[in-house]
Protein backbone atom coordinates (compact mmCIF):
# COMPACT_ATOMS: atom_id res chain seq x y z
CA UNK A 1 0.00 0.00 0.00
CA UNK A 2 1.08 3.19 -1.00
CA UNK A 3 2.49 5.20 1.98
CA UNK A 4 0.28 8.44 1.40
CA UNK A 5 -2.49 8.89 -1.21
CA UNK A 6 -2.06 11.12 -3.93
CA UNK A 7 -4.03 12.21 -7.56
CA UNK A 8 -2.43 14.29 -9.81
CA UNK A 9 -4.00 15.12 -13.36
CA UNK A 10 -1.92 16.59 -16.41
CA UNK A 11 -3.47 18.49 -19.00
CA UNK A 12 -6.54 15.45 -18.69
CA UNK A 13 -9.07 15.37 -21.51
CA UNK A 14 -11.63 13.06 -22.27
CA UNK A 15 -13.54 12.30 -25.53
CA UNK A 16 -16.09 9.95 -26.25
CA UNK A 17 -16.81 9.15 -30.53
CA UNK A 18 -20.30 9.33 -31.42
CA UNK A 19 -20.52 7.08 -34.40
CA UNK A 20 -23.30 7.32 -37.12
CA UNK A 21 -23.28 10.85 -36.37
CA UNK A 22 -25.04 11.27 -40.09
CA UNK A 23 -27.32 14.53 -39.46
CA UNK A 24 -24.20 16.52 -37.36
CA UNK A 25 -26.53 19.33 -36.09
CA UNK A 26 -29.18 17.47 -35.12
CA UNK A 27 -26.43 15.98 -33.11
CA UNK A 28 -25.27 19.06 -32.06
CA UNK A 29 -28.27 19.96 -30.81
CA UNK A 30 -29.02 16.84 -29.09
CA UNK A 31 -26.14 16.23 -27.17
CA UNK A 32 -25.41 19.78 -26.09
CA UNK A 33 -28.70 19.56 -24.39
CA UNK A 34 -28.16 16.42 -22.77
CA UNK A 35 -24.70 16.53 -21.65
CA UNK A 36 -23.19 19.69 -22.02
CA UNK A 37 -20.14 18.99 -23.34
CA UNK A 38 -18.42 19.63 -26.59
CA UNK A 39 -18.90 18.78 -30.11
CA UNK A 40 -15.86 18.13 -32.18
CA UNK A 41 -14.24 16.33 -35.00
CA UNK A 42 -10.55 13.94 -34.56
CA UNK A 43 -9.49 11.66 -36.94
CA UNK A 44 -12.97 11.82 -39.03
CA UNK A 45 -15.59 10.84 -36.15
CA UNK A 46 -17.07 13.21 -34.39
CA UNK A 47 -16.70 13.50 -30.57
CA UNK A 48 -17.95 14.68 -27.47
CA UNK A 49 -15.48 16.16 -25.04
CA UNK A 50 -16.09 15.78 -21.47
CA UNK A 51 -13.36 16.77 -19.96
CA UNK A 52 -10.52 19.20 -21.67
CA UNK A 53 -7.01 20.38 -20.44
CA UNK A 54 -7.76 19.08 -16.46
CA UNK A 55 -4.80 19.78 -14.30
CA UNK A 56 -5.27 18.96 -10.52
CA UNK A 57 -3.46 17.88 -7.74
CA UNK A 58 -4.96 16.23 -4.88
CA UNK A 59 -2.83 15.19 -2.00
CA UNK A 60 -3.49 13.04 1.51
CA UNK A 61 -5.99 15.03 3.67
CA UNK A 62 -8.10 16.80 1.63
CA UNK A 63 -11.90 16.28 0.90
CA UNK A 64 -12.67 17.42 -2.51
CA UNK A 65 -16.22 18.51 -3.67
CA UNK A 66 -16.89 18.74 -7.10
CA UNK A 67 -20.06 20.85 -8.15
CA UNK A 68 -21.01 21.93 -11.55
CA UNK A 69 -24.26 21.70 -13.53
CA UNK A 70 -25.32 17.98 -15.45
CA UNK A 71 -22.60 17.41 -17.96
CA UNK A 72 -20.43 19.46 -16.52
CA UNK A 73 -17.89 16.71 -16.07
CA UNK A 74 -18.34 15.37 -12.52
CA UNK A 75 -18.90 11.93 -13.46
CA UNK A 76 -16.06 11.71 -15.99
CA UNK A 77 -13.98 13.26 -13.56
CA UNK A 78 -14.88 10.92 -10.87
CA UNK A 79 -14.31 7.99 -13.36
CA UNK A 80 -11.29 9.38 -14.40
CA UNK A 81 -9.87 9.02 -10.84
CA UNK A 82 -11.37 5.72 -10.01
CA UNK A 83 -9.51 4.18 -13.19
CA UNK A 84 -13.03 3.67 -14.66
CA UNK A 85 -12.12 5.65 -17.79
CA UNK A 86 -8.51 6.86 -19.20
CA UNK A 87 -7.42 10.21 -20.45
CA UNK A 88 -7.61 10.33 -24.39
CA UNK A 89 -5.15 13.39 -24.05
CA UNK A 90 -2.69 13.91 -20.84
CA UNK A 91 -1.75 11.61 -17.81
CA UNK A 92 -3.51 10.61 -14.56
CA UNK A 93 -1.42 9.61 -11.73
CA UNK A 94 -3.54 7.53 -8.68
CA UNK A 95 -1.20 6.69 -5.75
CA UNK A 96 -2.92 4.67 -3.24
CA UNK A 97 -6.22 2.26 -2.71
CA UNK A 98 -9.23 3.92 -4.85
CA UNK A 99 -12.45 2.52 -4.01
CA UNK A 100 -15.85 3.97 -6.11
CA UNK A 101 -18.94 4.10 -4.77
CA UNK A 102 -20.62 5.47 -7.71
CA UNK A 103 -22.10 2.10 -8.58
CA UNK A 104 -22.76 0.31 -5.33
CA UNK A 105 -24.63 -2.52 -7.16
CA UNK A 106 -21.72 -2.65 -9.95
CA UNK A 107 -20.96 -6.82 -10.23
CA UNK A 108 -24.42 -8.05 -8.67
CA UNK A 109 -25.58 -11.22 -10.08
CA UNK A 110 -29.48 -11.09 -9.49
CA UNK A 111 -29.76 -15.05 -10.20
CA UNK A 112 -26.73 -15.78 -7.15
CA UNK A 113 -27.52 -15.37 -3.78
CA UNK A 114 -26.85 -12.94 -1.56
CA UNK A 115 -23.68 -14.74 -0.18
CA UNK A 116 -22.66 -15.47 -3.67
CA UNK A 117 -22.85 -11.52 -4.64
CA UNK A 118 -20.87 -10.53 -1.31
CA UNK A 119 -17.96 -12.77 -3.37
CA UNK A 120 -18.45 -10.79 -6.34
CA UNK A 121 -18.95 -7.92 -5.25
CA UNK A 122 -15.86 -8.39 -3.27
CA UNK A 123 -13.56 -9.53 -6.28
CA UNK A 124 -14.53 -6.70 -8.27
CA UNK A 125 -13.66 -4.05 -5.45
CA UNK A 126 -10.00 -6.05 -5.47
CA UNK A 127 -10.79 -8.38 -2.42
CA UNK A 128 -8.70 -11.34 -2.22
CA UNK A 129 -10.67 -14.55 -1.29
CA UNK A 130 -8.84 -14.71 2.30
CA UNK A 131 -10.14 -11.07 2.79
CA UNK A 132 -13.44 -11.52 1.70
CA UNK A 133 -13.64 -14.63 3.98
CA UNK A 134 -12.65 -12.42 6.61
CA UNK A 135 -15.40 -9.97 6.32
CA UNK A 136 -18.43 -11.91 5.46
CA UNK A 137 -19.96 -12.53 8.74
CA UNK A 138 -19.68 -8.83 9.35
CA UNK A 139 -21.11 -7.93 5.93
CA UNK A 140 -23.97 -10.46 6.55
CA UNK A 141 -25.08 -9.15 9.99
CA UNK A 142 -24.55 -5.54 9.24
CA UNK A 143 -27.02 -6.08 5.94
CA UNK A 144 -29.63 -7.32 8.72
CA UNK A 145 -30.85 -10.20 5.95
CA UNK A 146 -30.73 -13.18 8.49
CA UNK A 147 -31.69 -15.97 6.20
CA UNK A 148 -32.67 -14.25 3.09
CA UNK A 149 -28.40 -14.09 2.74
CA UNK A 150 -29.17 -17.94 0.99
CA UNK A 151 -31.62 -17.00 -1.24
CA UNK A 152 -31.66 -15.17 -4.89
CA UNK A 153 -31.04 -11.63 -4.83
CA UNK A 154 -33.88 -11.18 -7.37
CA UNK A 155 -36.50 -12.30 -4.19
CA UNK A 156 -34.88 -9.12 -2.63
CA UNK A 157 -37.21 -6.09 -2.39
CA UNK A 158 -35.31 -3.25 -3.32
CA UNK A 159 -34.42 -2.22 0.19
CA UNK A 160 -32.63 -5.44 1.10
CA UNK A 161 -30.80 -5.32 -2.16
CA UNK A 162 -29.68 -1.77 -1.68
CA UNK A 163 -28.79 -2.68 2.18
CA UNK A 164 -26.65 -5.79 1.33
CA UNK A 165 -24.57 -4.03 -1.78
CA UNK A 166 -24.44 -1.12 0.48
CA UNK A 167 -22.79 -2.91 3.18
CA UNK A 168 -19.86 -5.03 1.40
CA UNK A 169 -19.02 -1.76 -0.52
CA UNK A 170 -18.25 0.14 2.57
CA UNK A 171 -16.90 -2.55 4.83
CA UNK A 172 -13.27 -1.58 3.99
CA UNK A 173 -11.77 2.10 4.42
CA UNK A 174 -9.44 2.43 1.25
CA UNK A 175 -7.07 5.65 0.92
CA UNK A 176 -9.11 7.45 -2.01
CA UNK A 177 -12.73 6.96 -1.38
CA UNK A 178 -15.12 8.23 -4.62
CA UNK A 179 -18.78 8.91 -4.16
CA UNK A 180 -20.99 10.54 -6.71
CA UNK A 181 -23.69 11.98 -4.26
CA UNK A 182 -24.44 10.66 -0.57
CA UNK A 183 -25.41 7.27 -0.27
CA UNK A 184 -29.13 6.38 0.25
CA UNK A 185 -30.21 3.03 1.35
CA UNK A 186 -33.74 3.43 0.79
CA UNK A 187 -34.85 1.96 3.78
CA UNK A 188 -35.91 3.86 6.73
CA UNK A 189 -34.99 1.54 9.42
CA UNK A 190 -31.34 0.66 8.33
CA UNK A 191 -30.54 4.56 7.29
CA UNK A 192 -29.17 5.80 10.44
CA UNK A 193 -26.54 2.60 10.89
CA UNK A 194 -25.95 3.24 7.14
CA UNK A 195 -25.23 6.80 7.87
CA UNK A 196 -22.85 6.35 10.81
CA UNK A 197 -21.31 3.45 8.79
CA UNK A 198 -20.65 5.79 5.45
CA UNK A 199 -18.93 8.43 8.12
CA UNK A 200 -16.20 6.49 9.27
CA UNK A 201 -14.95 5.17 5.99
CA UNK A 202 -15.19 8.94 5.00
CA UNK A 203 -13.28 10.38 8.42
CA UNK A 204 -10.45 6.34 7.51
CA UNK A 205 -10.12 7.57 4.36
CA UNK A 206 -6.72 9.32 3.27
CA UNK A 207 -8.38 11.65 0.05
CA UNK A 208 -12.37 11.56 -0.41
CA UNK A 209 -13.71 13.13 -3.84
CA UNK A 210 -17.74 13.59 -3.92
CA UNK A 211 -19.87 14.80 -6.50
CA UNK A 212 -22.74 16.69 -5.08
CA UNK A 213 -25.38 19.26 -5.57
CA UNK A 214 -26.02 20.13 -1.78
CA UNK A 215 -24.49 22.83 -0.59
CA UNK A 216 -24.65 21.48 3.28
CA UNK A 217 -23.47 17.97 2.61
CA UNK A 218 -20.28 19.63 0.58
CA UNK A 219 -19.72 21.83 3.59
CA UNK A 220 -20.06 19.42 6.31
CA UNK A 221 -17.61 16.72 4.20
CA UNK A 222 -15.47 19.06 2.11
CA UNK A 223 -12.61 21.48 2.69
CA UNK A 224 -12.05 21.75 -0.82
CA UNK A 225 -14.31 22.89 -4.30
CA UNK A 226 -13.92 22.47 -7.63
CA UNK A 227 -16.26 23.72 -10.15
CA UNK A 228 -16.40 21.95 -13.57
CA UNK A 229 -18.31 23.85 -16.49
CA UNK A 230 -18.20 22.28 -19.84
CA UNK A 231 -14.96 19.78 -18.82
CA UNK A 232 -13.14 22.40 -17.72
CA UNK A 233 -12.42 23.96 -14.72
CA UNK A 234 -13.94 27.38 -13.65
CA UNK A 235 -13.17 27.98 -10.27
CA UNK A 236 -10.94 25.78 -7.33
CA UNK A 237 -10.65 27.13 -4.06
CA UNK A 238 -11.89 26.64 -0.32
CA UNK A 239 -15.39 25.68 0.22
CA UNK A 240 -16.54 29.52 1.50
CA UNK A 241 -14.87 30.92 -1.79
CA UNK A 242 -16.55 28.41 -3.87
CA UNK A 243 -19.43 28.04 -2.79
CA UNK A 244 -20.18 31.97 -2.75
CA UNK A 245 -19.38 32.01 -6.54
CA UNK A 246 -21.96 28.83 -7.08
CA UNK A 247 -24.71 28.82 -4.96
CA UNK A 248 -25.44 32.49 -5.30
Amino acid sequence: MISKANIQLTDVTVDFPVFNAVNMSLKNRVMSAATGGVLGRHDGLVVVRSLQNINLRISAGERIGLIGSNGAGKTTLLRVISGIYYPTEGTALIEGNCISLINISLGIDAEATGRENIRLRSAMMGFTPAQTKERIDEIISFSGLGDFINMPFRTYSTGMQLRLAFAVSTCIHPQILVMDEWLSTGDEEFAGRADERLKKVINATEILVLASHSPDLLKRNCNRLIWLERGEIRMDGSVEEVSKAYFR
